[in-house]
């Protein structure tokens, strides 16, 4: 069977073994390779190594499938699939012992994190609908997240952030085959809070949709008419915002909050993506009195090429300068640079987010092979092993980070967004 004929088997009924998953798409995430030397904790997971737990939890979510979860079918049984045979994909990378309490242990930190980070680019490159690729990048990034909201006894909000970022009840299910498929001595206790954030997900109606925005978005337009656009996106995306970092409980309250933005504020756009995935041809294409400050012009500039990555503390001060002037003049500007790690996007965020400015995640999605192909045609080409090592340590970006989360494809196309008032209801995954 052909790997495109394979994959669609897992939206019908499909149910492969382990081995046979790797044979089939180990060439796309090598990792897959390394999981049988992948070992874990004996306490948490006295099966073995992660190649054998990865087989149980694909078994376990089979009989899932079969029984309380029959309902779910079609594509997103597909993501289902993928995402339990990729939940511990980086844990190859992330793997370590640690002495915890006077006792060693084998830990993964973040390997969730970077498992979703591993996959974003490749993902593209299997015949996938994109909606599936937002589902399987959804329950790898946030399948931590279940159990860790219940332990820590987060509100509401925290509810509502997760499901702009991953399906909950199929993480749910995900969740609990991975508990069944291992071999542990709290598995009852591990399962019961799995029971309890199915609970909490249904009382904050963010079980199987997100009707908290979908009710925002209708309560607060009558409050928003007569307004530009670009307010309306604005106030309904720090609304939603402060609702989620449990700022406000009321819609009055996050009225009053955001008020003062009828005055006018900056848009920021930050813009993520390796080199060749399109973000030069998109600002050219994008509002032309739009400010943009290129990191690559400021090397150009200071240190006479792109390329020489020299004095990169002189330039990100000249760069963080000049975007002040822009935002104290409340102009908009674009952040332009690969942005691939979290802390870079962070440092811009949160300056723009102290002068009240519209932030706008860009997220230029490609898949490894476009990326490469179209590189190669840029006017400033980068080497093939600095671009590979881009694509290796990148940070996805999500939702969180900003105001609003625009996603481009390939072709330079908006094909998802989070935040947005106007272009209607995309939060959330699909």
């Amino acid at each position: 069977m052909n790997r495109q004929s394979w994959l669609q088997s897992l939206t019908l009924d499909g149910t492969p073994s382990i081995d046979e998953c790797i044979e089939q798409l180990g060439e796309t995430f090598p990792l897959l390779l390394q999981f049988k030397v992948t070992e874990q904790d004996p306490q948490w997971h006295g099966e073995g190594d992660v190649h054998i737990h990865t087989g149980m939890v694909l078994d376990e979510l089979y009989q899932l499938l079969e029984g309380e979860a029959c309902h779910i079918q079609g594509e997103r049984r597909q993501a289902l699939v993928l995402g339990t045979l990729l939940h511990d994909i980086a844990k190859p990378l992330t793997t370590r012992r640690k002495e915890v309490r006077g006792t060693e242990r084998v830990i993964a930190t973040r390997h969730e994190v970077m498992g979703r980070s591993y996959i974003a680019h490749r993902l593209l490159d299997l015949e996938l609908s994109r909606e599936v690729v937002d589902l399987v990048m959804g329950l790898v990034g946030e399948h931590q997240m279940p159990k860790l909201l219940v332990i820590k006894k987060m509100e509401r909000g925290e509810y509502w952030k997760l499901a702009r970022k991953a399906p909950m009840d199929l993480l749910y299910w995900l969740e609990v085959a991975d508990m069944r498929g291992r071999i542990c001595e709290d598995l009852n206790e591990q399962l019961d809070l799995l029971e309890q954030f199915r609970l909490f997900c249904e009382e904050y109606d963010v079980w199987e949709s997100h009707k908290p925005l979908e009710l925002l978005r209708r309560n607060i337009d009558p409050h928003l008419q007569g307004l530009p656009s670009r307010t309306k996106d604005m106030i309904f995306a720090r609304t939603m915002r402060d609702f989620e970092e449990g700022d406000i409980s009321t819609l009055e309250e996050g009225i009053a909050r955001t008020y003062y933005l009828r005055e006018g504020f900056s848009e920021v756009y930050v813009l993520y993506g390796p080199s060749g995935s399109g973000k030069s041809s998109w600002i050219k294409q994008f509002d032309p009195e739009c400010s943009v400050i290129s990191l690559d012009e400021l090397r150009e500039e200071l240190n006479g090429g792109r390329a020489d990555q020299s004095n990169i503390g002189q330039i990100l001060n000249v760069a963080r300068e000049r975007l002040k002037v822009h935002l104290r003049a409340k102009r908009n500007v674009i952040w332009d640079a690969t942005n691939l790690r979290e802390d870079f996007r962070q440092r811009i965020c949160r300056i723009a987010f102290d002068y009240h400015a519209f932030v706008t995640m860009v997220v230029f999605h490609k898949s490894e092979q476009q990326i490469f192909m179209d590189n190669k045609h840029r006017p400033h080409p980068v080497p093939e092993e600095v671009l590979r090592n881009q694509l290796d340590q990148l940070e996805w970006p999500v939702p969180e980070e900003s105001h609003r989360y625009w996603v481009i494809d390939g072709n330079g196309e908006l094909i998802k967004w989070s935040g947005d008032f106007q272009m209607g209801g995309c939060d959330g995954v699909r």
